[in-house]
């Protein structure tokens, strides 16, 4: 009987303490799973956040779209087109003639006068008064210059009519300077000498002597178609000692 109890012994010490191990494992698994689940409801809750925050966002921006496109106005432009006019269809319209009425004569007894039918026109010719001129008629008179112009063709040159003689300078005489001088002048439509300008002269004052003496000439003026005009003429004057 001693003996069974001492082998029994260590059985029971085993028996007791299988179901401590046991209790431990279902623990670790217990906790284990409680973690799991706390880990996926933190995930759960992190996704709706971030959902919920994108779901804010994107509202907003929805939302204005359509408010913009609203407010967004598209034109449309159309390219008007012109039709030509028809035609006009020119219809030949026959003119009536007025009818005539016969008025009653109120003097049937008298004889009435010839008359031509009013249909036929008589034309109406005017008779001058004078006599008829046939010919080409003359054109107007030539404009005449309005300044001074060269002698030539119808100009008529100028006739002298008084030349008093130049007088020699002393020095001149003593130094016996004998010559010609030429000048250019203008002789105006009362034969007057204007604008002497010397083209040739001599020396020791004799060139405005013959200036001088020009000067005093008088001429018939030069005359275009008859009316005298102004001219540029050339004159000399000659320098000699007796």
């Amino acid at each position: 009987m001693a003996k069974e109890t001492k082998k029994d012994t260590p059985n029971k010490a085993l028996k007791n303490e299988a179901p401590a191990v046991t209790t431990s494992v279902e623990e670790t698994f217990a906790l284990e799973y409680e973690k799991d689940r706390k880990n996926m409801r933190i995930a759960i809750i992190g996704a709706v956040i971030v959902h919920i925050i994108f779901f804010l966002i994107q509202v907003p921006e929805i939302i204005a779209q359509p408010e913009e496109a609203k407010k967004t106005k598209v034109y449309v432009v159309q390219q008007v087109r012109f039709k030509p006019p028809p035609p006009k269809q020119q219809q030949d319209i026959p003119k009536q003639r007025a009818k005539k009425v016969p008025i009653p004569d109120p003097t049937p007894d008298e004889p009435e006068p010839i008359r031509l039918p009013d249909d036929i026109d008589q034309p109406e010719i005017d008779m001058p008064d004078t006599d008829i001129i046939f010919g080409i008629p003359e054109g107007p008179p030539p404009a005449e210059p309005e300044g001074p112009i060269r002698v030539g063709g119808d100009v008529a040159p100028p006739v002298k009519i008084t030349s008093p003689p130049p007088q020699y300078t002393e020095i001149a005489r003593k130094a016996r300077v004998q010559g010609v001088v030429i000048v250019e002048a203008i002789i105006d439509k009362q034969g007057n000498v204007t604008n002497v300008k010397i083209l040739k002269g001599l020396p020791m004052g004799l060139d405005t002597a013959a200036a001088d003496a020009v000067k005093k000439w008088r001429f018939e003026p030069a005359t275009l178609n008859g009316k005298p005009v102004a001219v540029i003429y050339n004159l000399t004057v000659n320098f000699r000692l007796q």
